[in-house]
């Protein structure tokens, strides 16, 4: 028996990069899964991808996380399909990334805390009822930008520590529901970097050298194993807590 047969998981932008890499984790698992996203054409693609390769039935609907009635339809579309939630993995955000503040614009600002901390409240808000029935998990995704205060991240910052903010609270008031909530930091490879390690293979070398493994995680086997043994009764107790996958990069004194 896998860890995650009988399980119904919704990944928010799990049609590519992290996302899809926690999916892939999840459907290896046995989990049946609900994946979101902005592109139709991608969702469609992963949802081949995953039933083709792991036998696991995917829903795949297209959401914008900031508008509730889109929110809505996803939790309305998850119970009509498979009967109840047992695990929400908030992992979707936009952002202006590189923009100094001096220069954001409110709507640079609003992108981020729309797509990241208003679809994580969106989500979290309109799927407690079904967590409660299932003693469910919620995992979040924050950043290190905000934990150390990277230049250029200033909104994408603001988002991410608005969500860890939200999470923690979260913790203590659905503790007694059986309901855990924590928060990832990641530090992944994904398609982007890939082609920024191919545009500035300088830059990218000098980064790796300050990740003490030497290497980005891995979507699936770092990123998403995580979320599996946080979604798990192994990781149960555990809630309210920030984790910082990073490759030790986040150590601070």
């Amino acid at each position: 028996m896998k860890i995650m047969d009988d399980k119904v998981v919704i990944v928010t932008g799990g049609g590519k990069g992290i996302g899809f890499g926690i999916s892939t984790a999840f459907a290896k698992e046995g989990a049946s899964l609900v994946i979101t996203g902005r592109t139709e054409s991608t969702l469609k693609n992963a949802k081949e991808n995953l039933e083709k390769n792991y036998g696991i039935k995917v829903l795949a609907l297209t959401a914008d996380g900031s508008k509730m009635e889109d929110v809505k339809n996803v939790i309305d579309k998850t119970i009509e399909e498979f009967g109840k939630i047992d695990t929400i993995v908030n992992n979707a955000q936009a952002s202006k990334s590189g923009v100094p503040l001096a220069d954001h614009t409110i709507e640079d600002f609003n992108l981020a805390i729309y797509s990241g901390l208003y679809g994580t409240f969106n989500y979290m808000n309109l799927a407690f009822p079904y967590l409660k029935e299932t003693k469910g998990s919620v995992i979040n995704f924050a950043s290190g930008a905000g934990l150390a205060g990277r230049p250029g991240q200033s909104s994408y910052a603001a988002a991410k520590e608005g969500i860890r903010g939200l999470s923690r609270v979260a913790a203590t008031e659905w503790g007694e529901f059986g309901i855990n909530v924590n928060v990832i930091c990641p530090l992944a490879m994904t398609e982007s970097l890939v082609k920024w390690k191919e545009e500035y293979p300088e830059l990218y070398a000098r980064t790796i050298q300050g990740i003490p493994m030497g290497r980005f995680a891995d979507p699936e086997k770092d990123i998403g194993r995580l979320c599996i043994f946080l979604a798990s009764e192994d990781g149960k107790y555990i809630t309210g807590e920030t984790i910082t996958v990073q490759g030790g990069s986040g150590l601070r004194p």
